[in-house]
């Protein structure tokens, strides 16, 4: 079974994004790793040469800045680092750079990879999510955080990157068949520092949006303000081995006030009816379980 990671990454070093770690984490379940670095305005091309792993492979990108409308430019970067995947990988792995996976669900992601190569109706791998918040000692449990994404995409059968690189879809627009695995993506693009957090939302906004909404939406500030949050819960698990030199370094403090969890009435009937029946009402899926 040959399988291939792929990625993209523009100013990892100026924004803080975890992917070296990142990185890391897809090697041991690859055969080689597609990274497209973008022109950056910091040190990202040597941090990402620095790995000096024989299973990477560089290609070096230019972002067209002018793709403002709904992060266009990030599914665009998705594509060609999927374009470069060799056509006779079983499976090609896709991790954005906030995204690590846990060795202790390296054996499931083998095993699904495996069970389901040969059969050619399932077009890709559907993971489940953690998102992070703040520190790494909370995570959102709100309904506005996507529980569940295709990260594992069959190559050659005209996959493509989906309007902002959330997901994936294949020729004539059809959504991806895919299965789920018992495997969890551990999403770390809202634990920055303060300062680095604020300076991400004031030009990552401008992939989505233009000037004059990013001035009238995004307040100027030195920091960001990590109280505006509905609802969170304390992580008690354990975090992939590749963070712990960064989480070791963590040089902020964040605390939740558990009590100011908000919570409204529709989002508890849906908490409800999901521990009942495992069913999600009104969930977006760009997918289609079979």
């Amino acid at each position: 079974m040959r399988v291939v990671g792929f990625t993209f990454i523009r100013n990892a070093v100026k924004f803080d994004y975890p992917a070296v770690e990142s990185i890391n984490s897809l090697l041991p379940l690859c055969d080689e790793v597609v990274v497209a670095v973008g022109n950056s305005e910091d040190e990202t091309l040597a941090l990402v040469r620095g790995l000096n792993s024989p299973k990477i492979r560089i290609i070096e990108t230019t972002w067209d800045d002018s793709l403002r409308e709904g992060g266009r430019v990030l599914a665009v970067e998705t594509d060609k680092a999927l374009a470069a995947v060799p056509a006779d990988a079983d499976w090609a792995i896709y991790l954005q750079a906030d995204e690590v996976l846990h060795e202790a669900d390296y054996p499931a992601i083998r095993a699904g990879m495996e069970r389901w190569k040969n059969d050619k109706t399932v077009d890709g791998l559907l993971l489940n999510y953690r998102h992070f918040y703040g520190s790494y000692d909370y995570v959102g449990d709100s309904y506005r955080w996507y529980r569940r994404e295709i990260r594992i995409v069959r190559p050659g059968i005209g996959v493509y990157s989906y309007r902002d690189a959330q997901g994936f879809r294949k020729a004539d627009n059809q959504k991806l068949c895919v299965k789920l695995l018992d495997a969890t993506v551990h999403h770390y693009g809202w634990v920055k520092a303060p300062a680095a957090m604020q300076r991400k939302q004031e030009t990552f906004n401008k992939l989505w949006h233009s000037d004059d909404w990013v001035a009238q939406n995004v307040a100027p500030a030195a920091e960001f303000d990590y109280s505006q949050v509905d609802s969170l819960q304390r992580f008690t698990g354990t975090h992939p081995a590749v963070m712990a030199g960064r989480i070791r370094e963590q040089n902020w403090q964040y605390d939740h006030d558990m009590s100011r969890n908000r919570y409204r009435l529709k989002d508890r009937l849906k908490h409800w009816l999901e521990q009942a029946t495992g069913y999600r009402l009104g969930e977006y899926r760009n997918y289609q379980l079979v």
